[in-house]
């Protein structure tokens, strides 16, 4: 039945809430000294305060004793390439010496080196190596990621992609989000037809995407050199005619507008935005499009990293996500993704765990049923091995993460 009571936790640190926080909001995580959590039938159904009984008979549920433990929403990392096929550790070592993103991506490197090793890989091996991802992101305190595709960019790859994340959903703990990111560069075979390209993506893959119920968002990598902000709209709005939620890679290299754009559409979240323009900060604001931020990504380029700072001050909605992926973050670490949000991009502890809970929950569509401990939510929970929230970034690089609950179901670290 998924029953348990995890109790007399130091803090529970609820981040409630049914949608996204904003600006100053952020800072407020609703802590609970020595609280104790019900989880029934998999659904948290109690949340009580120090001194309050437990109203259900706890024979029939698993209890945890927390003493000396902060106890957390499961954390919801909100933008990952994690089914992919090869690796691309070659890269690095050429970034390392001088070349740029784009210059390995120009001669063929990048995103379509991925792509040959993913339309390579047959379906089974791809799940392998996904299984492998998801256990390992399991452990580091994520309860639900989403999954992109776009390391085929061709129809049948795409698809490959997507039922390999299906399948991973379905049989996997940890809850997946797919979305179908099909223009996420232009093949060898299209080059210098990018518009047919799209043409393509719109009107013989995304209909077939649908149909299958393969993915609930849709995703276009607006970039100088990749797509144009006229290209990418195109995409979105047949995108959502198809009925997907929207999201885009916005700004990463250069200032492209990918954030006003964002905002023009009403996309559900604009994701990198190193170089997003004060007019787009505003407008994502006005519009409440969640700015997700990827220090992981900014870390591994040596880029500027974005500005958290301005963005919150602006009052924008500010997640955090990994972009797991094997080119420019090939990493899902939860340790370093805090400490790069609060050492660098100057974010609160406080604003943090904002932004890896509740706030990335909205960047995926469904902060009205995770990123938060309110009853009625999924009983995805993080149980710490220290007494505060505030060791998640003090203790630089460590995974400080005791046992993960998801769904009401104990995974202790083995």
């Amino acid at each position: 039945m998924n029953n348990l009571i995890v109790k007399n936790a130091s803090q529970v640190v609820t981040c409630s809430g049914f949608a996204g926080k904003r600006g100053k909001e952020m800072s407020d995580l609703q802590v609970i000294e020595n609280g104790t959590v019900v989880v029934t039938g998999g659904v948290i159904s109690h949340v009580l305060k120090e001194g309050e009984s437990i109203p259900i008979n706890p024979s029939h549920y698993k209890v945890i004793s927390a003493e000396g433990k902060a106890l957390l929403p499961g954390f919801v990392d909100p933008h990952t390439h994690f089914v992919f096929g090869g690796y691309r550790e070659e890269e690095f070592a050429w970034r390392m010496r001088g070349d740029s993103y784009m210059d390995i991506m120009n001669r063929g490197g990048g995103i379509v080196n991925t792509t040959r090793a993913t339309r390579a890989a047959s379906e089974d091996e791809l799940f392998a190596v996904g299984k492998q991802r998801l256990d390992a992101m399991m452990q580091l305190g994520i309860t639900t990621v989403e999954g992109k595709s776009g390391y085929g960019l061709d129809k049948e790859t795409e698809l490959k992609q997507l039922r390999v994340m299906r399948r991973l959903n379905e049989e996997h703990p940890v809850d997946i989000v797919s979305t179908f990111m099909g223009a996420h560069a232009t093949p060898a075979e299209w080059k210098d037809r990018e518009d047919e390209f799209i043409d393509f993506n719109i009107n013989e893959v995304m209909p077939v995407v649908k149909q299958e119920k393969l993915a609930e968002c849709a995703d276009i990598f607006c970039e100088k050199n990749v797509f144009t902000t006229g290209q990418s709209r195109r995409y979105l709005t047949a995108a959502r005619k198809h009925g997907f939620k929207l999201k885009i890679h916005a700004d990463e290299i250069v200032s492209f507008g990918g954030a006003e754009l964002a905002a023009e559409l009403g996309c559900l979240s604009a994701d990198h935005l190193l170089q997003a323009s004060d007019e787009g900060i505003r407008a994502m604001a006005q519009e409440g499009v969640v700015a997700t931020l990827l220090p992981l990504t900014a870390f591994s380029l040596r880029e500027e990293f974005a500005r958290a700072r301005t963005m919150i001050q602006n009052n924008c909605m500010v997640a955090l996500a990994t972009d797991f992926n094997p080119g420019s973050s090939f990493s899902a670490s939860v340790p370093l993704l805090f400490a790069l949000a609060c050492i660098y991009m100057k974010m609160s502890p406080e604003e943090a765990v904002t932004a890896f809970t509740i706030n990335s929950a909205a960047a995926v569509g469904r902060a009205d049923k995770i990123g938060s401990i309110d009853v009625g939510k999924q009983g995805d929970l993080v149980l710490l091995k220290f007494p505060s929230y505030k060791f998640l970034p003090y203790h630089v690089g460590m995974n400080i993460v005791d046992t993960v609950i998801k769904n009401g179901k104990e995974y202790s670290e083995e």
